[in-house]
């Protein structure tokens, strides 16, 4: 089937049926953790479906599939041509994601540039009922997510979103896919849940350390983090403190949050 674009709360609307079916397949693709959660039954929801160019393509997986859209011109589009499809008006970032589905759901999306981050950052807040998540952004953004450390574009998303998935870069989008054509290259994604059950320090904590580390990227973690080091810890002591963030793992990050106790951490 192929159905019509149009321009709706700043989105670039996909009109290439082969990508469109590429993204669909990532969830497919994904290889989870031994003992994931009934991973062949578990349904989907796609965020921002605009026309359905996604959309189509998952309904034919055979899973279950919401579609969430916060454009009431689209909803009721959907709604006529994707009659099989249980379409959700409403803005994904203000839902309550246990009203989606009472268990474990895969997300994916053609993700609006301008909140892409804000969801991968709920997903974070949601992930033990999040295995996978997959779907298309901006090419800067999704390269952020998957940089490993010593890269220039390591930072936070990076460092949250690895802690808990194995994130992989997967293909380019071009411009000219879209109408209207974006003025930047997007890119696919797929993040799987891995093996770790618990970080083994605060959780709360781990986050303060690594938000507060980048926001200061350009200073060594014996200054950034000087508010949150007690006096008498002995970290002052560790050479790690003499490195900028974005040359830590995540083991690292978490190493820091253990030697911290969390009575010292900052309101944030």
């Amino acid at each position: 089937m192929r159905v019509r674009a149009k321009k709706s709360l700043g989105q670039h609307f996909l009109n290439d049926l082969n990508i469109a079916k590429r993204i669909a397949a990532t969830i497919e693709e994904a290889n989870l953790p031994a003992g994931s959660k009934q991973w062949g039954r578990i349904p989907v929801v796609e965020v921002g479906p605009g026309m359905g160019v996604l959309s189509q393509f998952l309904i034919q997986s055979g899973r279950e599939v919401k579609a969430v859209e916060l454009d009431s011109e689209s909803v009721e589009f959907l709604r006529k041509v994707f009659p099989s499809l249980n379409v959700v008006e409403g803005d994904f970032l203000k839902l309550n994601l246990d009203t989606l589905f009472p268990g474990d759901f895969a997300l994916i999306g053609n993700y609006p540039y301008n909140i892409s981050s804000q969801i991968f950052f709920k997903v974070l807040d949601n992930m033990e009922k999040i295995p996978v998540v997959a779907g298309m952004l901006q090419k800067e953004v999704a390269q952020r997510i998957c940089s490993a450390p010593g890269s220039k574009i390591y930072g936070i998303l990076s460092v949250l979103l690895q802690a808990w998935y194995d994130c992989q870069y997967l293909f380019d989008v071009a411009p000219g896919v879209f109408s209207p054509p974006p003025k930047v290259t997007s890119g696919v994604i797929r993040l799987t849940r891995n093996q770790r059950k618990e970080l083994g320090c605060d959780p709360a904590l781990f986050k303060n350390i690594v938000k507060t580390s980048f926001g200061q990227r350009r200073k060594t973690l014996r200054n950034s983090l000087a508010a949150i080091i007690p006096l008498n810890s002995p970290l002052w002591q560790d050479p790690i403190l003499s490195r900028r963030p974005e040359t830590l793992s995540v083991d690292e990050f978490i190493m820091l949050a253990k030697a911290i106790k969390p009575g010292n951490l900052d309101s944030n």
